[in-house]
């Protein structure tokens, strides 16, 4: 065996959080080793966000090329083209975090599969590594119920989604939160016949009543919608045959969207000391990101509260300052996290931020509404189904959260996540600059409409 590696922290996984745990570990001048089974590159860019994004740009461009010639063959490029360049994007950037990955770790990178031996050791493939503390950013992987992993090579996740050389004719999405949405939409815009299924009542995980039913009226006019009935399928001779209720059809192929679990299995993090719950998952303090009184902390998809990539790396700088305190024998403080933030790139974007509806105390809470038909540049950008909701306190009229279905929701959420985050009220921002004619001033609309309703408007 080879002989034993020892640092003060050990950051296994190299995504987004392990990442940002890493960084912020050597910055502090101790010593850290970064392990990872690779591939290198984060989820983000390899098979996540940036990918999804790609592919939603490229269904953009053909969508709007299609309805410039009313449908006819477009001269020099396809749908396929357009996947082709989006998948040549996701592996320039997928590259370039790797390449980051590997300038950043320099000799202190190990690849392998890290496992527990004991408190304070694991194994890499057969190399032990102690430490003093240990950051698990191992990520998350696709669920695949067995009934959906017996279709073989018809079933797609996101993971082998992008590996597609061409695009399929027909795909059954199972799953509409924000990945099955987004990539039902990408897929139907390139020309892909998609039918698209979720148990429940709602899409893209949206809370509020009022933004549901308008996403729902606005997508499901492109994306045929099963709601409220689990998906089945079965292989077939020609392809896959999906069914809720008693609508049916066959598909070339089937999209599993039904959400990440972590990767914790391969750990063994019970050997540390840390207590699993009935799951198999580890338990963890929301605060600290610790698990229990050991010295692992859990950061990123592998503790899945906020799977999302800012979420990640705010969770690599909290795991690593807990690794941090215990090494100069303090108790790892609480840190304070950012305004929840959610965007689904739909086109209209859904946004959530905040506290969301369904937490809301009714008897408390002001809701401020605008409409896209009554936004002279909504309807110039033909969005006027763009709806924004904003929630207030009653007594001080201080945002809480909102939701929202826009074109170009992805600003609005992020102007309203700061003055959520700043605690500033319908007031003092109606005290703000608002141009004329922009999507903007639909902020200026909900929040005029909290101000009548609190009595305070000008």
């Amino acid at each position: 065996m080879n002989s034993v590696l020892t640092t003060d922290v050990a950051v296994i996984g190299a995504g987004t959080a392990g990442s940002t745990a890493f960084r912020e570990i050597t910055r502090a001048g101790r010593a850290a080793l970064w392990i990872d089974h690779g591939p290198l590159g984060t989820t983000c860019a390899r098979v996540g966000c940036m990918p999804s994004k790609a592919v939603l740009h490229a269904a953009h461009d053909w969508s709007l090329l299609r309805e410039l010639v009313g449908g006819a063959p477009v001269a020099g490029t396809s749908a396929d083209a357009l996947w082709a360049r989006a998948r040549a994007t996701r592996d320039a950037l997928a590259q370039g975090a790797a390449q980051r990955t590997r300038a950043a770790a320099g000799e202190r990178l190990l690849m392998g599969t890290a496992r527990f031996v004991e408190p304070g050791e694991i194994d890499v493939d057969g190399q032990r590594v102690r430490a003093r503390a240990f950051v698990v950013a191992t990520g998350s992987r696709p669920v695949v119920p067995p009934a959906l992993a017996a279709l073989g090579d018809r079933l797609l996740t996101t993971d082998s989604l992008f590996e597609l050389e061409r695009l399929p004719r027909s795909v059954g999405v199972v799953g509409l939160g924000a990945i099955g949405l987004e990539m039902g939409l990408a897929l139907s815009r390139l020309g892909v016949r998609v039918v698209a299924g979720d148990l429940l009542e709602t899409v893209a995980g949206i809370a509020d009543p009022a933004v549901r039913e308008r996403a729902l009226q606005r997508f499901g006019s492109e994306l045929p919608m099963w709601l409220g009935r689990a998906m089945q399928a079965q292989a077939t001779a020609d392809g896959v045959r999906i069914s809720a209720g008693e609508r049916s059809e066959t598909v070339e192929m089937v999209l599993a969207a039904l959400g990440r679990q972590p990767n914790v299995e391969r750990l063994e993090l019970a050997r540390a000391g840390v207590a699993m719950d009935a799951k198999g998952r580890p338990q963890v303090d929301a605060a600290t990101l610790r698990a229990g009184g050991t010295s692992v902390f859990l950061a990123g998809d592998v503790d899945p509260e906020r799977p999302l990539m800012h979420e990640a790396a705010d969770e690599g700088v909290i795991a690593a300052r807990g690794a941090l305190a215990l090494l100069e024998g303090r108790t790892p403080a609480v840190e304070s996290r950012r305004v929840p933030l959610a965007i689904v790139f739909s086109d209209p974007d859904v946004a959530a931020v905040g506290v969301p509806f369904d937490r809301l105390p009714a008897d408390s809470t002001v809701v401020g509404t605008a409409q896209g038909a009554g936004n002279g540049r909504s309807r110039i950008l033909g969005a006027t189904d763009n709806l924004v909701r904003i929630y207030a306190e009653r007594g001080s009229g201080t945002l809480v959260g909102a939701s929202l279905i826009a074109t170009h929701g992805e600003h609005l959420a992020h102007l309203l996540a700061w003055a959520i985050q700043r605690r500033e009220s319908a007031s003092s921002l109606l005290e703000m600059p608002y141009y004329h004619p922009s999507v903007e001033e639909m902020l200026q609309s909900a929040l005029k409409d909290i101000a009548s309703q609190l009595g305070t408007a000008a």
